[in-house]
């Protein structure tokens, strides 16, 4: 008879996922998310929405509300109903419980919005600047400045907010508050979170701009229905925000989705990164006045401002200076590359194009879309939609204010899971 073999320890196979990583939230913060998603909801379609059984969404509502979180309103009347029974009721985010301020800095201007709880907009504001890199301290004092300015439209102290969100350009990790590098700051490794927290005695969350725009399209525009999509912003320079399984996808180090980064050209144009054929050195606002300087001899025009420059630029290709023309061609050309890119490597459900300089059709004419459609993969399926926000910077801001407000609901509802899974 074989001599039997000392057992060994079996082996698991299969992802190890963490208990309540961010794809198992805890049905009390998913409870809360739906209301607030919701505007209003019932408390029998939460739980046929979430699968759960209505004692179990009776209890974590009553939790909620007795946590000042969300309260009772009466439901929307159903204009077919005539009973005389008890009026209905639903359930709906308690606006004041908490309000929060997000701000966008960047080269042309700052921006601001405060909103409640349930994510409307209370006040805004918005403060021009001169174009270029800022010291910490310079750009902590426009910080300050704005704070004071919105919160005071907004009949509110500082300390009447629960958090602050900021965004700004650039490569920053979301999780360490730290700002690799952004053409706003003339320093490089800035502890921004950190360093505007101690100014305005507040909690601080920061994040590439180009992640709060999908983030703002996520919470209020649209996205909100979608799994999966895009947003690709122009601007001073060329950002991207993607949002996989409705949540903003980063990367192992949280600097993910880089797209003005990408190389269209090697030893191409320089690009303010610091290396060349980066596809913002030939679509980003300063590219576009690079080019109209040396072909137009436009030296005379180097002390004006990018933004000047730009409009006369478009004058030009609008009344049908061909060489005009020819500049947004070339950008678009080179747009119409990295757009093909992200439908190649994502196939998103939607690409969304915002910024500034959208106002330039020439960046998405006709032309740039149709050599898309040419770059990107032939599978005999149509290709995604194309939607072109020119929205202004309190959209970016209003991303801003959605990262403050995600913040502030995982402080309030993540701790209470955590001490559940602990015991």
């Amino acid at each position: 008879m074989q001599k039997e073999r000392e057992a060994e320890p079996r082996r698991g196979v299969g992802p190890l996922i963490p208990p309540l990583s961010e794809g198992q939230r805890p049905l009390r913060q998913q409870v809360f998310e739906r209301i607030r998603a919701a505007g209003l909801i019932p408390r029998i379609t939460l739980a046929r929405e979430l699968a759960v059984s209505p004692a179990s969404v009776t209890t974590i509502t009553q939790e909620l509300i007795e946590a000042g979180l969300i309260e009772e309103l009466p439901a929307p009347r159903d204009p077919e109903a005539t009973g005389r029974g008890r009026p209905a009721v639903a359930l709906g985010v308690r606006t004041g419980a908490h309000r929060v301020a997000g701000m966008k800095l960047s080269d042309r201007e700052h921006t601001a919005v405060i909103v409640d709880f349930a994510g409307t907009l209370i006040a805004d504001d918005v403060i021009p600047r001169r174009p270029g890199p800022l010291s910490l301290t310079d750009l902590l004092d426009a910080v300050e400045t704005l704070l004071d300015r919105v919160c005071a439209k907004a009949g509110l102290d500082r300390a009447d907010l629960s958090a602050v969100g900021i965004g700004v350009p650039g490569f920053v990790d979301v999780a360490e508050g730290m700002v690799l590098w952004s053409s706003v700051l003339t320093e490089r490794q800035v502890p921004l979170a950190a360093a505007a927290a101690a100014r305005l005695s507040l909690p601080v969350s920061i994040d590439n701009d180009a992640n709060l725009v999908a983030l703002a399209e996520l919470w209020f525009g649209a996205g909100r229905a979608l799994s999966d999509f895009a947003v690709v912003t122009i601007e001073h320079g060329v950002g991207m925000g993607f949002v996989m399984n409705h949540r903003i996808y980063r990367g192992a180090q949280r600097l993910g989705m880089e797209l003005g980064h990408t190389k269209v050209q090697l030893d191409g144009a320089l690009c303010r990164c610091g290396q060349r054929g980066c596809l913002e050195a030939y679509v980003a606002d300063y590219a576009l006045a690079r080019e109209a300087s040396t072909a137009l001899n436009w030296g005379h025009k180097e002390g004006q401002p990018i933004n000047v420059l730009l409009e006369s630029l478009y004058d030009h290709a609008k009344a049908g200076n061909a060489t005009a023309r020819s500049i947004f061609r070339r950008a678009g050309r080179y747009l119409a590359v990295g757009l093909s890119n992200v439908i190649n490597l994502f196939d998103p459900a939607l690409i969304i194009l915002s910024g500034e300089r959208m106002r330039y059709d020439y960046l998405y004419a006709a032309e740039t879309l149709a050599e898309m459609d040419s770059l990107a993969i032939d599978t005999g399926r149509p290709r995604p939609p194309i939607e072109i926000h020119a929205w202004g910077d309190l959209l970016w801001a209003h991303g801003a204010a959605a990262l403050a407000l995600s913040a502030v609901t995982e402080g309030l509802l993540a701790p209470a899971a955590r001490e559940i899974a602990a015991q």
